[in-house]
């Protein structure tokens, strides 16, 4: 039988985090949301996660921060960003740390579907999809 992943959803817009996780569960995976970096860092479902998928700015500790606190951690997971800003210095920040994908808010679900697929693929993972 073949691995249900877990998509792991950070987002403290409850609209977007609604959003997507009816997305991903849409796919056929097996969704977990949270509103804030800590709330998903003290759910213990790092580990877990086949993919996280968070917006850049939040309350708190931030989706860049938390990218990097999980990569100091040792954690090879794929990150998308999601993100309404426009500042390249941040998207350069993100995708240089290993982001999977970067997509500027307002996206089309096609756009987060296409990075989710590349995110999930197995051994080179793919390029980043932006």
């Amino acid at each position: 039988m073949p691995k249900v992943h877990l998509i792991s959803i950070v987002d403290d817009d409850a609209s977007v985090r609604d959003g997507v996780e009816s997305l991903v569960r849409s796919l056929g995976y097996t969704a977990a949301t949270f509103s804030s970096a800590e709330e998903y860092l003290e759910s213990g479902l790092a580990r877990e996660s086949s993919c996280l998928i968070t917006d850049l700015a939040m309350p708190g500790m931030s989706g860049a921060d938390l990218q990097e606190r999980l990569v100091a951690d040792g954690s090879v997971m794929p990150v998308i960003i999601m993100t309404a800003s426009r500042d390249d210095g941040l998207r350069n920040r993100v995708l240089n740390a290993g982001a999977r994908g970067y997509l500027r808010k307002p996206f089309r679900d096609q756009q987060l579907i296409d990075c989710l697929e590349n995110a999930l693929k197995p051994a080179d993972r793919g390029t980043a999809v932006n």
